[in-house]
């Protein structure tokens, strides 16, 4: 929950506008039962009068009313009317006097009342007046307060009647203007929940936007080693489904976990308010449903905090089949990677179905305490209708309040079970967002004054995190400008290791890396990969034009020079083929165009930096010989001034480099010319001969061999 909360603070603001609006509805929500009660008790029942004391009376009935009254009675009666021709008329018209007339006058206008209407049987109308008025209330009290209440307004009808008041239209005074009250207390409610609704969608979607931005850009400062801490597949799930998790829980606890309590406290104060005495029959329906919902929860909430996983695993399946189905389709594995997809899926599908079964029997199990609490209710007060001490509107109050506070302590038992998945899905965010980043940069970094291109290795070792033991060993040597320095080595030598050191992919375990004079992890990184021009093994090209690919480390490279890339990495043929050429729409990763010409356009974007440095991680072994000869030979006159650094398996790519890096194992063992390491080193011996005739290699020593052209 502290987790959720915390991408919720920041909008404090709109979370105390949702709490106003949030009580306005709880108001609206809470009085509209009170008006179907009046309605019910007031309108219906006792024809649109609200109080036993008469608004209007005739001279004969009001001196007929103080007959049963005291001394005090007969003295608060007279004074609260005003004597208008031969009718008397109240002028009382505030609310808490007239409840306080009508608890005060109760009794005796009821005696009046009853002796009214006995007086048609004389013998019994004298027995009543003879006997006393402690006789009287003795005998009345025993029907009930409220029936004694209908016996006191109806009283007040006949009053009304007689002095000429039309009932009828009185009763329809007060049923359009309840109603009226009633339906301004809907809309209000109704404007309440739709800018509750507005504001809280708004507060989710900022949360939402906030997240998947600070995730993206984490990840985007990762270096190599953290991107090995989580895979490709998670890292989505976390920034899509994650995040959508968070967001909407956010959305509905501002709507609902805020609304429930308010409700359920209104609620309660208006149940002790109606005076029924039912309480228990609520706080039983409460604790029934309670403990049935985390009964529920209990079974389902295990495979719940477990579902996330699942669905990375499903997500890191599909990726990878459909990454490597040119693959899968080559070696014949279709059934069995639809078998592997099959397994991971029927693993969720099967969690998915057990917390759903599980949760399906939560809407007719709370049905049925809620239909139960109704029948209780009813039953427990006909009984009590019966005996006078309730009203049937008030019933129907009760029930409708009691329907709400039980939904309220539903709402946060529903929240409840959502909340913990959110939970999970906001600690899964907060990994990615809590990771330390190795590649860090300095506080008050230098900056080069004069950038040539010097690139030097000062006894580098490398050790990639969690490894025990060194990949490269004690790596020294000088790349300078105007020359290049090829690296050469078997396979799992330490090559692309090397060259990834560079840019600060991965830090040196130990040694240092000096640009210029100065220690590459002295540099800010804009600074150091400004100054780089890095062509991965593998080519990668993203969504866009050949312009803006090749355009993709400088922006604001002209047609002219991004032509002239072009032409460099011999790029220009399959260019000038296409109908719109530079403007030619390239597939997301470049799958409309073949492995040779995605490297070929990855070589002309470097290029196209105007870099003080080349690193090409055997980046020429997608090019068929041919044009491998011609892009080496366009380099060299392009780019004379920068420093190449050249990661090769071809020792024809490499003879004429200016100094040639033997890896074995992650040492160097062999520095030289080709000359020199055919003449000195033994590795390098092996790998020439492996790939050229004696005959060959001899011709490159004389300088007559040309590539391979």
């Amino acid at each position: 929950m502290g987790k959720i909360l915390k991408h919720i603070k920041p909008y404090w603001k709109s979370v105390i506008a949702i709490m106003l609006l949030l009580i306005i509805q709880a108001y609206c929500d809470l009085s509209l039962p009170t008006y179907t009660s009046d309605i019910i008790d007031v309108g219906i029942q006792n024809k649109g009068i609200e109080h036993v004391v008469p608004e209007t009376i005739t001279e004969e009935d009001f001196d007929k009313a103080s007959t049963f009254m005291t001394k005090q009675e007969t003295e608060t009666w007279q004074s609260i009317y005003t004597k208008d021709g031969e009718l008397y008329v109240l002028h009382v018209t505030e609310e808490e006097e007239l409840d306080a007339l009508d608890e005060e006058l109760l009794m005796p206008l009821v005696l009046n009342f009853q002796a009214s209407h006995i007086t048609e049987n004389g013998s019994a109308g004298n027995a009543m007046a003879g006997q006393s008025r402690e006789q009287l209330e003795t005998m009345i009290a025993t029907i009930g307060t409220d029936t004694l209440k209908s016996m006191g307004v109806a009283y007040a009808a006949e009053c009304h009647e007689a002095a000429g008041i039309d009932l009828d239209e009185q009763q329809m005074d007060y049923l359009w203007a309840t109603g009226g009250k009633m339906f301004m207390m809907a809309v209000l409610m109704l404007a309440a929940a739709v800018a509750i609704s507005y504001v809280a969608s708004k507060v989710g979607a900022g949360i939402g936007r906030g997240l998947r931005e600070q995730v993206f850009h984490k990840v985007m400062s990762f270096s190599n080693a953290e991107m090995d801490q989580f895979s490709t597949a998670s890292l989505i799930t976390r920034s899509t489904n994650d995040v959508q998790q968070i967001q909407m829980v956010s959305t509905m606890m501002l709507r609902m976990l805020l609304y429930s309590p308010i409700l359920a406290i209104g609620g309660i104060y208006k149940v002790w308010e109606t005076g029924a005495d039912m309480g228990y029959i609520i706080a039983l329906a409460v604790v029934v449903l309670m403990g049935f919902v985390f009964l529920l929860v209990s079974i389902a909430m295990p495979k719940f905090k477990i579902m996330q996983t699942l669905v990375d695993n499903v997500n890191l399946v599909s990726r990878e089949i459909l990454t490597g189905l040119s693959v899968i389709r080559a070696f014949g594995r279709e059934k069995k990677e639809e078998e592997r997809f099959d397994a991971a899926n029927e693993e969720l599908k099967k969690t998915q179905l057990f917390t759903n079964r599980v949760m399906t029997f939560m809407m007719p199990g709370m049905t049925m305490i809620m239909n139960g609490l109704v029948v209780l209710i009813t039953w427990v007060s006909a009984q009590r209708i019966d005996d006078g001490t309730l009203q049937v509107g008030m019933m129907t109050a009760f029930i409708t309040y009691s329907m709400l506070i039980v939904m309220s302590f539903l709402m946060m038992t529903m929240m409840s079970i959502m909340v913990p998945r959110a939970s999970v899905a906001a600690e899964r965010i907060d990994e990615v967002l809590n990771t330390e980043n190795t590649i860090k940069e300095i506080d008050q970094p230098q900056t080069i004054k004069e950038h040539k291109g010097v690139l030097e290795f000062k006894h580098v070792s490398f050790r990639y995190p969690d490894a025990e033991e060194n990949v490269l060993h004690d790596l020294n040597f000088v790349a300078e400008p105007g020359k290049v320095t090829a690296i050469i080595g078997s396979t799992g030598a330490g090559k692309s290791t090397l060259v990834n050191l560079i840019p600060r992919f991965f830090d040196v375990t130990e040694g240092e890396i000096l640009l210029d004079g100065v220690n590459i992890k002295a540099l800010t990184l804009h600074e150091l990969r400004e100054a780089i021009g890095f062509v991965p093994q593998k080519g990668v090209l993203f969504s866009g034009t050949i312009a803006s690919n090749l355009r993709f480390g400088n922006a604001d490279a002209s047609d002219e020079e991004i032509r002239k890339a072009a032409e460099v990495a011999q790029a220009m043929e399959f260019i000038e083929a296409k109908d719109e050429q530079f403007n030619s729409h390239i597939a997301q990763g470049g799958t409309n165009v073949s492995g040779g010409q995605k490297q070929r356009l990855a070589i002309a974007r470097a290029i196209a930096k105007n870099p003080q440095i080349f690193v090409f991680d055997d980046s020429f072994s997608a090019l068929d010989m041919k044009t491998d000869a011609k892009v080496r030979k366009a380099l060299a006159k392009h780019v004379e001034h920068a420093t190449e650094i050249v990661v090769a398996q071809r020792i024809s790519t490499i003879l004429h480099a200016d100094q040639i890096l033997v890896l074995d194992d992650g040492e160097i063992v062999g520095k030289g010319t080709h000359e020199e390491l055919m003449r000195d080193c033994e590795v390098y011996q092996q790998i020439a001969l492996s790939q050229l005739s004696e005959k060959e290699l001899a011709a490159a020593g004389k300088g007559e061999v040309k590539d391979h052209e």
